[in-house]
């Protein structure tokens, strides 16, 4: 009796072991090619959003230069009419 529950442990433990989880491997044809084309896109989107952004930092920057052109323009007819009014005053 010992020796058949030796014998039925040692099967048991054998059938244990054989029983290993099998990896099955699927393979989805085409999923490859639109996993790539979704990343295409995905990056295109990226790409052109950071384009977006450069351009609306640029349009803003352009308007910053007219603003500030209009500005110096002003200024530099000041100057023009401080320096009239001076040589006006103070003549040589």
């Amino acid at each position: 009796m010992c020796t058949s529950t030796n014998l039925w442990i040692q099967v048991h433990k054998l059938h244990f072991f054989r029983q290993k989880p099998r990896r099955t491997r699927v393979r989805v044809l085409g999923l490859s090619s639109k996993r790539k084309s979704c990343e295409e896109k995905v990056g295109k989107d990226v790409e052109l959003i950071k384009n977006l952004k450069l351009y609306m930092e640029n349009i803003s920057i352009l308007e910053e230069n007219e603003k500030l052109r209009k500005k110096a323009s002003l200024l530099h007819q000041e100057n023009l009419a401080l320096m009239s009014e001076f040589q006006r005053r103070f003549p040589k």
